[in-house]
């Protein structure tokens, strides 16, 4: 009897230990695990777009639990809730979430669900993101003399659109010859808006088939002047003819990407610093070459490259992924993306239908009413390199879908 008392508490004490050690590294991690319900109007019977919001919601409440900002947009049709957009803005990044249980009643689908958010802002990036790459126009063209490098107008969108490929979250293009900011002094703002067309970066984004377009300016590369010396005599003259070998030189460059679904804003950084030394790169040098970085100007700009890639993976990391309709053939609608963005069989995507009918892939030029709503669920049925096949809950031309449309992870 002695000897089977003896077995308990040693295992009691051995699952104490592990129930112990699972808390203090959950607890090192910085989790948060929560359990709760969320729910959503099904509307044209279509379950699958439900549980999708209902999910959505469920993660809503549980970062509401933990004081994590979610802002949603939540409509309220005959007193049921059905959730139709929701943006997160979070202290905490959602890391896992269990469907624990799932039924319907009546005309609302419920989801219960285990929510795990953790203290670290970054997410997991499920799906690779296709980004353009654009040109990083001077602000003063008269700042990078003649006899210097002529690359870094497309040699720095152009290495950082590498870095952000080599991190295995994006897939790049580089676009350097086109210019968003014909005013560089005034970026971001993008001169040519109108509100009766697309913005310049929705067009750019759906001619070039990407989700987010990198942009940026050179906002500084001022050498100190050799003009002017205070003083005079000797000394002060010296001081002047050194400048020629010895300079200081202030960096400044300006990141942003934008979304090109909605041509918002999505990331914006000002990078600023400054070198003392032989600051001039030579006309040969090429940004990215050993030689380049082997300038104390060219160093600076590599450093600058490297942070700005971080920041932007860190920044857009739980930001959803998404594609355009390319066909639709019957049942089968054809999407622009595949196995290179990691997408898998059974992957389930909502697609968002825009009103009217004269969207173009060009980025056509009606935009007015154009808003974005969720129109079903895209399951994926095949896979190929570049494209997929889905099927959804019901025909396309009764959900108003048309090719041109865009299905987003969330």
């Amino acid at each position: 009897m002695a000897k089977i008392f003896f077995k308990c508490v040693l295992v009691s004490l051995i699952l104490l230990s592990l129930s112990c050690a699972n808390f203090q590294q959950q607890a090192r991690a910085g989790s948060n695990i929560v359990t709760v319900e969320g729910q959503a109007a099904i509307n044209k019977d279509m379950p699958l777009l439900a549980r999708k919001q209902a999910l959505q919601d469920a993660i809503r409440q549980a970062s509401m639990q933990s004081a994590v900002d979610i802002r949603s947009q939540t409509s309220a049709n005959q007193n049921n809730i059905s959730l139709d957009t929701m943006s997160m803005r979070t202290a905490a990044a959602v890391s896992k979430t269990n469907v624990i249980k799932e039924w319907t009643a009546g005309n609302i689908y419920h989801v219960m669900a285990q929510v795990e958010l953790s203290a670290d802002s970054a997410c997991s990036s499920r799906y690779r993101k296709r980004i353009l790459a654009t040109a990083f126009p001077l602000v003063k063209q008269e700042q990078v003399t003649a006899y210097e490098t002529q690359d870094l107008y497309a040699g720095i969108p152009r290495e950082l659109n590498n870095l952000l490929i080599e991190s295995g979250d994006f897939i790049g293009s580089n676009a350097t010859n086109i210019n968003l900011y014909p005013r560089a002094d005034q970026a971001p703002e993008i001169q040519d808006r109108t509100a009766y067309r697309p913005s310049k970066v929705m067009q750019i984004a759906a001619s070039n088939g990407v989700q987010l377009v990198l942009s940026g300016v050179i906002r500084d590369l001022e050498v100190e002047s050799t003009e002017y010396m205070r003083g005079a005599g000797p000394w002060s003259f010296a001081k002047s003819l050194a400048r020629d070998v010895v300079a200081r030189r202030g960096i400044g460059i300006d990141v942003y990407v934008h979304d090109g679904l909605t041509g918002a804003l999505l990331f914006q950084q000002r990078y600023v610093d400054d070198v003392i030394g032989d600051v001039w790169v030579p006309a040969t040098y090429s940004v990215g070459s050993e030689r380049f970085n082997s300038t104390t100007t060219g160093n600076k700009i590599t450093e600058i490259i490297e942070q700005a890639s971080t920041d932007i993976r860190q920044s857009l990391s739980c930001y959803p992924f998404a594609t355009r309709i390319i066909e639709i053939k019957g049942d089968k609608v054809v999407i622009d993306a595949g196995a290179q963005e990691k997408l898998n069989i059974d992957d389930q995507l909502v697609v968002y239908s825009s009103s009217g009918n004269d969207l173009n892939l060009d980025g056509g030029y009606s935009f007015v009413g154009k808003d974005q709503q969720p129109a079903g669920v895209l399951t994926i049925r095949s896979i190929a390199p570049r494209y997929a096949v889905g099927s959804l809950e019901a025909p396309a031309r009764e959900l108003g879908i048309k090719v041109g449309d865009w299905v987003k992870s969330w």
